[in-house]
């Protein structure tokens, strides 16, 4: 087994990892590198990625965040795709709002802990806790070597069991873990980020001392983040707001025990944005759909003290047109780098204008070094390749085995020794 890291041996995003054995290939994750667009960005130099070869078996997905999947539609459609049920139900719903969601002609369901085969590949995954829903770790066993790769997970989501479990039940014997490190150099060595029930108990308290409306900017496919919003507005007496596109991926999750439309306090208002892509796309069956919960402008002005809206910057003239704004308060709940971006200045800029407070309330979606520890002394590898990381060689510092790779170079796990720290 040999293996090519495409993209991520020393940057967060663009994940895109190729992995040979016996002739034949798969390819974990095609992710859009961060702050690029997807038209600027050409697809890997994997053959299969822009016209037929068979020995190319699979695409796996890890999980339905852009960094991991956004250049698939480049992909020839025929190409099989695995991955989750729920993810992919997720980004489908996604595409009738978004340019980012997409459609599959040619899939594999991956399920926790259940065995696929491809050619010489046995691929095992591993639901793991993250701050997008249905996200896999994945076993890689082929030619009598064991590959581990992390994806993105972390241990203080709701889901932060799986680690546990995980952790506790490792596989055995692995040659080579591929682990992710976006959080080393971003914070404290030794930090420890709050739990999604932390930030309920934060968001209980936001709710009850907002004086107007309570807007919340967070991620429409966050699903623990929207559970953590609801059952805080549930508690403040409050009623949750979605937007269509985020009612719509609540939905698509299939899941019973998550937040749906019918629920008591879910109401859905239609941004002007969404509705101009349902016109353009001819989608009327789903508003439709979500008509009995509808909620619009003249009543959110009157119930504006006691309702959670999620934001969209995209939503300004919305708001400003319901004038629903007095002594309201702009909760952020996503990575404080995106406001340091020029392309949100119009919105400071707005936030200023309109007298509205930004106050943060966010939680990492990834591990902090104590779980990075966790994982990798519970796989014990024989070689430990940094991915997802801006700082690689910080790794070097915490974990034994270490050898950073670089981009676009094949290696294959086990013909050279790999002592602690060692560029190859």
């Amino acid at each position: 087994m040999r293996v090519r890291i495409h993209r991520g041996t020393h940057e967060i995003g663009g994940t895109c990892i190729e992995i040979e054995a016996s002739g034949k290939r798969i390819v974990l994750d095609i992710g859009l590198p961060l702050e690029s667009e997807f038209t600027e960005v050409p697809l890997p130099p994997v053959s299969g990625f822009t016209g037929p070869d068979p020995s190319l078996l699979g695409v796996y997905i890890s999980h339905p965040h852009l960094d991991h999947y956004g250049l698939a539609p480049k992909l020839p459609p025929e190409t099989p795709i695995l991955i989750g049920k729920g993810a992919q139900r997720i980004l489908e719903a996604a595409s009738a709002f978004i340019p980012s969601g997409m459609r599959f002609n040619n899939t594999i369901e991956i399920k926790d802990r259940t065995p696929i085969t491809l050619g010489p590949f046995t691929l095992t995954p591993y639901l793991v806790d993250h701050s997008a829903y249905d996200a896999y770790a994945l076993l890689v066993e082929a030619e009598g070597q064991r590959l581990f790769y992390s994806g993105d997970f972390r241990g203080h989501g709701r889901k932060g069991k799986l680690l546990d479990r995980l952790v506790s039940h490792p596989p055995k014997e692995i040659d080579v873990l591929l682990m992710e490190g976006s959080t080393l150099g971003r914070s404290d060595v030794d930090n420890k980020y709050p739990s999604e029930s932390d930030l309920e108990s934060r968001f209980l308290e936001l709710f009850n001392s907002i004086k107007g409306m309570a807007l919340v900017w967070c991620s429409g496919q966050n699903i623990d983040r929207l559970v953590t919003v609801y059952r805080a507005c549930r508690h403040s007496g409050r009623q949750f707001i979605a937007d269509m596109y985020t009612a719509s991926v609540l939905k698509a999750c299939d899941n019973p025990r998550l937040p749906q439309p019918g629920w008591a306090g879910f109401c859905i208002y239609l941004p002007w944005t969404q509705k101009q892509g349902i016109i353009k796309k001819k989608l009327f069956d789903l508003p439709e759909s979500f008509a009995s919960w509808r909620i619009y402008p003249e009543r959110i002005r009157k119930e504006a003290n006691k309702s959670v809206m999620l934001f969209r910057p995209s939503m300004r003239k919305d708001l400003g047109k319901a004038d629903c704004l007095e002594d309201a308060t702009l909760i952020y709940s996503l990575w404080s780098g995106y406001l340091k971006q020029e392309q949100y200045r119009p919105l400071m800029d707005w936030l200023d204008k309109k007298s509205i407070p930004l106050v943060y309330c966010h939680t990492s979606g990834h591990a902090p070094l104590p779980d990075l520890k966790r994982l990798a002394s519970a796989l014990a590898p024989k070689m430990l390749i940094p991915v997802h990381s801006f700082e690689p060689e910080l790794f070097v510092d915490y974990f034994e085995n270490v050898v950073i790779k670089n981009d676009g170079q094949w290696w294959e796990p086990l013909t050279i020794s790999c002592p602690t720290g060692l560029k190859i």
